[in-house]
């Protein structure tokens, strides 16, 4: 990796339907701690040179429903340099006409597997066509599959290969931080694509099981299997509990990332 710091903006943090849950009268769900208001999960990563003071490579994970919210949220109107997809899930996928503003000048480049490529033809043919027209955004979808790597500005990018439930999906490892939304199991032979890494973010849906995600002890375990790193944990439902009390609860270097956090790397 050829700059000084990647800087992480979680710009939401929740589960498919988000937090609050419409008609949830939880004590999450009404809670007045932001921190415990969760779009869908989504993550702005960003290569900043230390001495330049700003970003020269800015890749986002995921392009939800609310990908217009959470840019009007951060005031962002920098380019973008790539949106890398985990899955072709509408919760991950939903906002992507609203990339219009980021391609008035360029193409952007989508980075997805075969799967997900294919699910994205059928769902926004107007966007991913050969003869465009004028007002839609510009996209230039790339296929993948586990184990590439892509060098996107100064950042490497490395595909991992995840389960999602019965559904094979990708995870990415960016620089030295790796991240695994929706994750039940991890591939086999992506693990020794995890060596090294400084930082974990992985998805820690509730404390209760589920079919096609961790819950936040499992996530635990994982981690702990890859040894001594930091670890932030997304997509996240109500069940999770509220935020102030569950964060007390966790072991050192664990914490429940949540919307507008921002560390550096």
């Amino acid at each position: 990796m050829l700059s000084n710091k990647i800087r992480i903006r979680f710009l939401g943090t929740g589960t498919s339907i988000g937090v609050p849950q419409i008609g949830c009268q939880c004590d999450v769900c009404t809670s007045s701690d932001p921190r415990d208001r969760r779009l869908r999960a989504s993550a702005l990563f960003e290569a900043c040179a230390e001495a330049a003071g700003g970003a020269d490579t800015r890749i986002l994970l995921d392009c939800g429903p609310d990908f217009r919210e959470q840019m009007l949220r951060i005031g962002m109107c920098d380019p973008l340099d790539a949106v890398l997809i985990t899955h072709e899930h509408y919760d991950h996928v939903g906002g992507i006409d609203d990339l219009r503003p980021f391609t008035f000048d360029r193409q952007l480049p989508l980075y997805a597997d075969a799967y997900t490529c294919e699910h994205l033809r059928q769902r926004l043919p107007y966007c991913l066509i050969n003869h465009s027209y004028p007002g839609i955004p510009q996209l230039q979808l790339k296929e993948i599959k586990e184990g590439d790597q892509m060098q996107i500005g100064s950042l490497l990018v490395t595909a991992i290969g995840v389960m999602h439930g019965k559904l094979p999906i990708l995870g990415y490892r960016i620089g030295d931080v790796a991240y695994l939304t929706d994750m039940t199991e991890l591939s086999p032979a992506s693990l020794p694509l995890l060596q090294g890494i400084r930082l974990l973010i992985i998805g820690a849906l509730r404390h209760t099981p589920h079919l096609t995600h961790q819950t936040v002890e499992h996530a635990i375990g994982f981690s702990r299997s890859l040894g001594d790193i930091p670890t932030y944990f997304i997509h996240m439902s109500h069940q999770v509990g509220l935020h102030a009390i569950e964060e007390e609860k966790l072991p050192a270097g664990f914490h429940y990332a949540y919307d507008g956090m921002v560390i550096e790397v």
